[in-house]
Order: structure tokens, then C-alpha cells, then sequence
């Protein structure tokens, strides 16, 4: 696995954790929705780049 990839898959689990964090406090669903679609796609470039 290489270093890029790992990175991005990281940084997008960090998004995600972010996503629980703003959906707990209750912050409006445009922003989780926005945090949700970068976190989702940091992982998929990352799983990507795997391959």
C-alpha cells in the first residue's frame, strides 16, 4: 500500500469521526452532508489508488 493512499484513507476516517462529532451536536445537516460527501470521497481515492 502506498504512502498516498494510506494518507487519504486516514484523513477520510478522520472526516468520518467528524461526521459522528457534528451529528451528535446537533449542527445543521448541510454541513454533515458536506463533511460526509469529503469523507467519502478521501476514502474512495484512497481505496482507488490502492488498485
Amino acid at each position: 500500500m502506498s504512502t498516498g493512499a494510506m494518507i487519504l484513507i486516514v484523513f477520510g476516517l478522520f472526516l468520518v469521526g467528524g461526521v459522528i462529532s457534528f451529528a451528535k451536536q446537533g449542527l445543521p445537516k448541510s454541513v454533515i452532508a458536506l463533511l460526509a460527501i469529503g469523507a467519502f470521497f478521501s476514502i474512495a481515492a484512497g481505496v482507488l489508488k490502492i488498485g
